[in-house]
């Protein structure tokens, strides 16, 4: 019964902070010991997101010990010093809440969303993580099994292989060559020292951004973190931050992947500046308008109208160092992988040929606002926005003023980057087809 009051309650958020036309308010501070504090205090449902960011992914790791981060993600939660193997999520749920984590190339984010009365116990559940997680032979042997799970559950599934397949030819020198979920021989061969020093090193609250989002009282929450955070203390070990800068590509890079799959597909990968960079908010506005809607270019004319293909999109994969922009497409019946390339070539060439109109301009920025709140129309999103634009940009503001960085983007701008990026010297071309037909 909690959770199904708990899935009401967040649909009423969703439609309460949807509805907001103010700027989203917030107080930030750091602890003693390093660990950031954002809140954000909204009474308009009874629920509260407690999250923390950890400044660690898979680019933190080492080239023969990858993996490690996406690991944690998943042993963090196997319980501690004062919570029970397995008890984490089984707490939460049956007090109302629900849980999850991610990892990506470049942070680790935890979140629990609760009834707003349980904000304490998730702020007690993440600081004994932060300094009590069990870090043993039996918890790692047990998350061993679930990535190895993981890991062939991505392959079995069709283009699983994409990102680990595209990101290991685009990347020769920069740790964007491995994907988080890393390679099984190096958590296999881990030891239990190794792990205990990645925590140590990381999961510190000089590398974390707690972010706290909804129904609380500032007070009492202040109160709560002081009592819980601040005498865990701060991190000593020497992070690694590699300063490796990806050459820059003068030649294009083509392969073919042969993969559990029934349909053909081609993927395409270009290099991209950073996110929060001028370029990366315009290669942004770029794809979108390639993409996002049934409305949008590569939809209308090469599925729609030209019938070539059953798919076909595009997706910057923002980072926080130079990555990639993707795009991807499955072929209708008949239709070969090269036609359907040259299709979606024609579309990136028009745009560096031709000023995108200024109706489809207009069109544009009434999509990037629409997609501005949206991202916030949660406590969850909120909180997690916060840390992000703090540990990205150093500037949790950006929550209220990120907008305007897109405003700044001109139809000059969408043009320039699409023949400075989207240069066919400048990307990686996979070509994926059924594993039957390297057989023949």
């Amino acid at each position: 019964m909690k959770k199904i009051l708990l899935s009401v309650v967040l649909c009423l958020g969703a439609v309460a902070a949807n509805a907001q036309s103010n700027s989203i308010e917030f107080e930030q501070y750091k602890l003693k010991n390093g660990m950031n504090v954002i809140l954000h205090e909204d009474h308009s449902t009874p629920i509260v997101a407690v999250t923390v960011l950890y400044h660690v992914g898979s680019k933190n790791e080492f080239q023969d010990r990858t993996g490690f981060a996406h690991f944690f993600e998943h042993l963090m939660f196997e319980g501690s010093e004062n919570i029970g193997r397995g008890e984490y999520m089984k707490t939460v749920s049956a007090n109302g809440g629900i849980l999850n984590a991610n990892t990506s190339f470049d942070r680790t984010f935890y979140f629990e969303i609760l009834p707003s009365n349980q904000t304490e116990l998730g702020l007690w559940m993440e600081a004994e993580r932060m300094f009590h997680l069990k870090v043993d032979s039996i918890g790692v042997a047990t998350q061993r099994e679930v990535v190895k799970e993981e890991f062939r559950q991505g392959d079995n599934q069709p283009y699983g292989s994409f990102l680990r397949e595209m990101f290991g030819r685009a990347f020769v020198k920069h740790p964007y060559s491995w994907v988080p979920i890393g390679t099984l021989e190096h958590i296999n061969n881990a030891s239990i020292e190794e792990f205990k020093k990645f925590y140590d090193t990381y999961y510190v609250p000089n590398n974390a951004t707690l972010s706290i989002a909804g129904d609380f009282d500032k007070k009492e929450v202040k109160a709560w973190i002081k009592k819980y955070f601040s005498t865990i203390p701060k991190g000593t070990k020497e992070m690694h931050r590699p300063t490796i800068v990806e050459p820059v590509k003068h030649a294009e890079v083509r392969d073919t992947v042969y993969d559990n799959i029934q349909l053909p597909a081609v993927m395409m990968g270009y290099h991209t500046p950073a996110q929060g960079t001028h370029d990366a908010y315009a290669v942004d506005m770029l794809a979108q308008i390639l993409s996002q809607g049934k409305s949008s270019r590569l939809n209308k004319r090469i599925v729609d109208e030209q019938e070539k293909a059953l798919f076909v999109g595009a997706f910057p994969f923002p980072s926080e160092d130079p990555g990639l922009s993707l795009m991807f497409g499955i072929p209708n019946m008949g239709v070969e992988l090269t036609d359907l390339e040259a299709s979606i070539e024609n579309e990136i060439k028009d745009l560096q040929e031709n000023l995108i109109s200024e109706d489809e301009f207009q069109k544009l920025q009434n999509q990037i606002e629409n997609d501005f709140v949206s991202q916030n129309s949660t406590v969850e999103g909120i909180a997690e926005s916060l840390a992000n634009y703090f540990v990205y940009y150093g500037d949790a503001n950006l929550i209220n003023t990120e907008i305007d960085q897109y405003k700044k983007v001109t139809r000059k701008d969408i043009q320039r980057v699409a023949k400075k990026y989207f240069r066919t010297d400048n990307r990686v071309v996979l070509y994926y087809l059924p594993k039957q037909e390297g057989k023949e």
